[in-house]
């Protein structure tokens, strides 16, 4: 082999152990949880109708949630390696597959929080106070205190998840109000469906990893009627909060009609189970929260 041979061969290797420490880097944030979360941080925002309200300042709004969000969850793959081990569904992931070490996520993971912190408070102290307080529940007392000890560890969870659409609401009117109580509730009524649909498919992931998840403490049928519940509850939030906007009509239309959809599969499934069915309830229900805050928003802009 010449010399010009080696040296692209080495280049070529140098290159693809780079791209996949990138990827690494990439899959700990989740991508689209954070994009979803982002969304309704955006949505939550633009229900304020901001009259002084830029592009500039929603956009580095975005970073702000962009990196916070990202760093956290970052911060939760440190956390959750050994259970992240015992699964297989997620053993591949940076830190249990060894692509990357704790000490260079804990790393990363902690720049993102304190780049999307120092925006945010720049922006505004209500805003950036919301933040800190998802951060706080989302590790401090969903990942490190609960999630090991209680399947109601998931309510903590879901209110750390309505903390983005919150703080957007906050930065747009200048304070927490109960509109945006009630918007995060609504995501927290989502978490359920994206979250409990999964802990029933790996069940037995979770079990080994000695997590207590609803399924395995309560059972699946109360877990089914749990979704079931939730989900009925979020499309009634969803259309509160649209008719509390005076968002326009069809947007409030549409926003009813798919909580109608969304009860009525869960209650399908409620009723006649199935893995396929459970899985494309899942699916759905990450659609079905993209699409709400898109005509929640679109709704109170026209």
């Amino acid at each position: 082999m010449s010399d010009a041979a080696l040296s692209q061969r080495i280049e070529q290797a140098e290159q693809s152990r780079l791209r996949a420490r990138l990827g690494a880097y990439w899959a700990l944030i989740k991508s689209k949880q954070t994009l979803l979360l982002l969304a309704t941080g955006l949505a939550g925002y633009l229900s304020a109708r901001p009259a002084a309200g830029t592009a500039a300042a929603a956009a580095l709004m975005s970073l702000a949630l962009f990196a916070t969000i990202s760093g956290t969850t970052a911060l939760n793959m440190v956390f959750d390696r050994e259970i992240d081990a015992q699964m297989g569904r997620t053993a591949h992931r940076p830190l249990p597959s060894g692509m990357l070490s704790a000490r260079e996520a804990a790393l990363f993971g902690g720049l993102l929080v304190a780049a999307g912190l120092a925006p945010a408070f720049w922006l505004s102290r209500p805003f950036g106070w919301v933040i800190v307080a998802g951060i706080g529940l989302d590790l401090g007392v969903y990942t490190l205190w609960l999630k090991r000890r209680s399947p109601w560890s998931i309510v903590f969870g879901g209110v750390s998840g309505g903390m983005p659409i919150l703080a957007g609401r906050a930065l747009g009117t200048g304070a927490v109000d109960g509109l945006g109580l009630l918007l995060a509730l609504s995501v927290l009524l989502w978490i359920p469906a994206h979250i409990l649909t999964f802990a029933m498919k790996y069940a037995d992931d979770y079990r080994r990893a000695g997590v207590p998840t609803w399924p395995a403490v309560y059972g699946f049928d109360s877990t089914r009627r749990f979704i079931a519940a939730s989900n009925a509850l979020r499309a009634l939030s969803l259309v509160a909060a649209g008719w509390w906007l005076s968002i326009c009509p069809w947007s409030l239309g549409l926003l009813a009609l798919s909580g109608v959809v969304t009860v009525g599969l869960s209650v399908r499934a409620a009723r006649r189970p199935s893995a396929a069915l459970n899985l494309r309830l899942f699916k759905f229900a990450s659609v079905h929260m993209l699409g709400s805050m898109l005509l929640l928003t679109l709704g109170a802009l026209l």
